[in-house]
This record gives C-alpha cells, sequence and structure tokens, in this order.
C-alpha cells in the first residue's frame, strides 16, 4: 500500500435529504478544492469519512433520534429564553427579572449545551453540503450574533426591565431566535 489516496475520501456524504443531480457537482466547492489540490484528503473530509460516523449515518434511526434531541434542546433554549425576554420587555411584571434569569439560566445551559453537541455530531456527518449551504452559514451567524448580544445584555449588569435599551436587547433576542430557528429548518430545502 503505497502513498495513493483512496478515491472514497473524495465521495460526497450525501445529506438525509434528496438533492438535484446538478447539484452533486456542487457539494464540496470548498473542500473538494483543497483535497485536490494538495493530493491529500482534507481534515474535515477524513472526519467526515470516519467509522464511528459513517456507522451514525448508516444507521436509519440514529440521524433522526439526533435531530429530535437536537430540536428539543433548541426548544429548551428558546422557552427558557422566551419567559427572561418577554419579562424583560415589561410582562408578567409580578415575577423579579434577576430571580427568573437565574432560575431558568441552568436550563438554558442545559438546553445549549444539548444542541450544541448534537448539532456538532450532525455537521461533522456532513461537513461539504453544510458549508456549501446558505442557510446554515446563517444559522452560524445569526447564533454568533445572539451569543454577542447575550454577552452584551449581561455585560452591563443586573437586568433592568425598565432599561430602554434591555428592552430592546429582549425584543432583537426574540427576533434572532427566531431566525436561527427558520434557518435551522430551511436547511434541508436548500
Amino acid at each position: 500500500m503505497g502513498s495513493e489516496i483512496s478515491p472514497q475520501y473524495y465521495q460526497p456524504c450525501r445529506p438525509p435529504f434528496p438533492i438535484a443531480a446538478s447539484q452533486t457537482n456542487k457539494e464540496y466547492p470548498l473542500l473538494g478544492s483543497i483535497a485536490a489540490a494538495s493530493n491529500q484528503p482534507n481534515a474535515l473530509v477524513l472526519l467526515e469519512q470516519w467509522a464511528p460516523l459513517v456507522a451514525l449515518k448508516a444507521n436509519a434511526f440514529a440521524y433522526p433520534v439526533l435531530e429530535v434531541l437536537h430540536i428539543a434542546a433548541i426548544g429548551i433554549v428558546f422557552g427558557t429564553m422566551w419567559i427572561v425576554d418577554l419579562r424583560l420587555m415589561g410582562l408578567m411584571a409580578r415575577l423579579d427579572v434577576n430571580d427568573l434569569a437565574k432560575s431558568v439560566l441552568p436550563w438554558t445551559l442545559f438546553g445549549f449545551l444539548l444542541a450544541m453537541l448534537t448539532g456538532l455530531t450532525m455537521f461533522v456527518t456532513q461537513i461539504g453540503a453544510l458549508i456549501a449551504n446558505p442557510m446554515f452559514i446563517a444559522k452560524i451567524s445569526l447564533l454568533f450574533v445572539a451569543g454577542t448580544n447575550a454577552a452584551i445584555l449581561h455585560a452591563r449588569g443586573a437586568l433592568d426591565p425598565a432599561n430602554l435599551v434591555t428592552r430592546f436587547q429582549a425584543l432583537f433576542s426574540l427576533v434572532i431566535w427566531i431566525a436561527v430557528i427558520f434557518c435551522g429548518r430551511w436547511i434541508a430545502y436548500v
């Protein structure tokens, strides 16, 4: 066995949804050119072809279970943030916003970690298709915006629903997370 690379490394992994035959050459516009230029498989291509991930893709139930866990995790994150953001916008005034935020924070973090783990696992099963998908790029960009918004909100100190900037950030947070969910669902259709 010489230093030749098996052509199997260059075979695109099919997403769990049908794609048009005309899209086949577009699946790895970035990864394919890198691997072809160096005559070595790209690390991301190798990761996508890693035996445990290939087994995950081959199992009829594993990927759907991963998707369900991912969606449930997003529901936990969005649900806990929805309550806090609504309180920051002036609703549910009888609840202390800082106590509310502290109470739901462990659930928000749990949901976020579960969403991140399941999302990363789904990502590595189809790296090439996802990094070429504009909805995936939009979702990841929006997650960065959501994280930045939250960091700025919490860096200002105690949460104050009377502050107009805080109210705007809470509304902005809800809009961003709805857009994240929208982009996440549309990944499969672009």
